[in-house]
């Protein structure tokens, strides 16, 4: 599979990303429970899911086509030679005063190119769930690094978080990702309660980092990407509920600047085992105004 991999990696980006956007309308056609589930959450977040579902498959799809570009692909035309990056001086300001930055990069676009784009600037550190096949792990471990590390998602990955924050480097989550039992939160996203991570809170907390949004925007026919920076400036409260909150409401808004991009198929309201289910509001009190 690796060799398949890097064999696809020098094929045209616009060529697997359109292979895949048709890779992405068959799943969804063939697969009731994925398109159940992203019609479903769609409908949540208050879109048409007759409008959208389609494009959001096909986005998808184009997300899987891109891989092995984006993770094999080097040169002058790599992936990361195809970005152009808008608003990232509030990162660089942090860097000039020596602090840490914190990249919360949702599942949006094209997320694996966002933290390598980071890396060419300074070290970051990368919260890392290996992946259940040991086939995808495989591929995962065998890409290019560079100054991008990785860091197991349990409590022991906590440290090299906090110690590269302190160090004036960065470090890249997915803010949107379900944590584990007695990791998170229930806080409202797109007016449901979902089990939202209290990592990025606690060590902006810990460390004074500076918080940025980020999404890489996929452009058509295989043009690239626009890597897209959010400052978040207030610093967030104690309170974990709260905090979470206001992160998950950060995360909406990017979402809605280009939601097509986003995985909708997620499960992101699910219950880990162990984690005490919220209370689901009812369908009045989650429908749009």
């Amino acid at each position: 599979m690796l060799r398949l991999f890097r064999a696809l990696s020098l094929l045209p980006l616009g060529l697997l990303q359109a292979a895949g956007g048709l890779l992405g309308l068959a799943v969804y056609a063939a697969s009731p429970a994925y398109r159940e589930r992203l019609r479903a959450n769609l409908a949540q977040a208050g879109y048409a899911p007759d409008r959208m579902a389609l494009a959001v498959a096909r986005e998808t799809g184009r997300m899987l086509g891109e891989m092995p570009f984006v993770w094999f692909r080097s040169g002058p035309r790599a992936a990361v030679r195809r970005v152009r990056v808008e608003g990232r001086e509030p990162a660089d300001q942090a860097a000039a005063e020596g602090r840490g930055v914190l990249y919360l990069t949702p599942h949006l676009g094209c997320f694996e190119v966002s933290a390598q784009v980071a890396a060419e600037w300074r070290p970051i550190t990368v919260l890392y769930r290996p992946p259940r096949k040991a086939w995808v792990d495989k591929l995962v471990r065998a890409r290019p690094r560079g100054q991008l590390r990785t860091v197991p998602a349990t409590i022991a990955g906590m440290r090299p978080l906090l110690r590269a924050l302190r160090n004036g480097e960065a470090v890249g989550l997915l803010p949107d990702q379900a944590p584990a039992a007695g990791e998170g939160v229930w806080a409202p996203f797109f007016g449901r309660p979902a089990y939202t991570m209290t990592l990025p809170a606690r060590l902006a907390q810990l460390t004074g980092a500076q918080i940025m949004l980020v999404f890489a925007e996929r452009l058509p026919r295989g043009q690239g990407y626009i890597l897209h920076f959010r400052p978040f400036e207030d610093p967030l409260p104690d309170d974990p509920v709260e905090a979470a909150t206001r992160i998950n409401q950060a995360v909406e808004s990017l979402i809605r600047m280009r939601p097509q991009q986003y995985l909708w198929g997620y499960n992101r309201y699910k219950a880990p085992p162990g984690s005490m289910p919220a209370t689901q509001p009812s369908p009045a009190e989650t429908s749009p105004s």
